[in-house]
This record gives structure tokens, C-alpha cells and sequence, in this order.
């Protein structure tokens, strides 16, 4: 399988965590811990679904490249993931508080639609020449 099919797969799975955990920290009812803290949701959300991310690109989309020191590696890979939740983040933030956009539908299209396809795009090009290298 190529290394984009398996990207995507990885990238599909830290998705679902990245959604879910976003939305039940912001929506779900009365246990929504932090139903009026978007942004922190997002961190949160985010954050976990990196790590499912690094441990599938790492053991499966980029297993076959001796990649670099490992500490090097994963410096790279969290940093890069900053930026790229900061994407995500900076999508939601315009949204909910510039635009005043503040539904969960909303919330749902800026933070894990548009903020996550900017944040795969930058992440698919980094990944492989800063982080998985040959």
C-alpha cells in the first residue's frame, strides 16, 4: 500500500479520536466539561490524536524509512503537529469568536473540517522531509 493510502488511513483513525473527544468535551450535555471553552477542547482533542497519529505513521505508514535519531524524530513530529493544531485552532477561533459563529455545527465545520484538511495538507508534506526520512 502506498505511503499516501496508508497516511490517510492513519490519518482517518486520529480523526475519529480528534472528532470524538471534541465533541464530547464540547457537547455532551451535561457532562461536557468544557461545553464553553472551544479552544481548549480542541487542544485537548487534538493532542490525543496526535499521539494515535504518531504511533500509526511511525509503525505503519513510515516503517520502512530508517528515519533519524529518535529524539530528532519526535521533536520534529510535535512540532510540526503544533503548527498544524494551531491551524485547526486558528480555523475555530475566526469562526466562533471573529465571526460569531458558535454552533456545534459551526465549531464542528472550522475546527474538523476546514482547520484539519489545512492541518493533513501541511502535515502530508512535512512528515515525509522533515520527520520519516529516508
Amino acid at each position: 500500500m502506498p505511503e499516501a493510502s496508508k497516511f490517510l488511513t492513519v490519518g482517518a483513525v486520529a480523526y475519529l479520536v480528534d472528532f470524538g473527544v471534541f465533541n464530547l468535551l464540547r457537547f455532551a450535555g451535561d457532562f461536557a466539561p468544557l461545553s464553553g471553552k472551544p479552544l481548549t477542547a480542541k487542544v485537548i482533542s487534538a493532542f490525543l490524536a496526535t499521539l494515535v497519529a504518531y504511533f500509526g505513521n511511525k509503525n505503519w505508514t513510515y516503517a520502512a524509512r530508517k528515519g533519524q535519531d529518535k529524539r530528532k524524530e519526535i521533536i520534529w513530529f510535535f512540532g510540526l503537529n503544533i503548527v498544524a493544531m494551531v491551524i485547526a485552532v486558528g480555523c475555530l477561533w475566526i469562526s466562533h469568536y471573529v465571526l460569531g459563529l458558535d454552533s456545534a455545527l459551526a465549531d464542528n465545520i472550522s475546527a474538523n473540517i476546514i482547520g484539519v484538511a489545512f492541518g493533513t495538507l501541511f502535515r502530508f508534506f512535512t512528515y515525509r522531509r522533515f520527520v520519516f526520512i529516508h
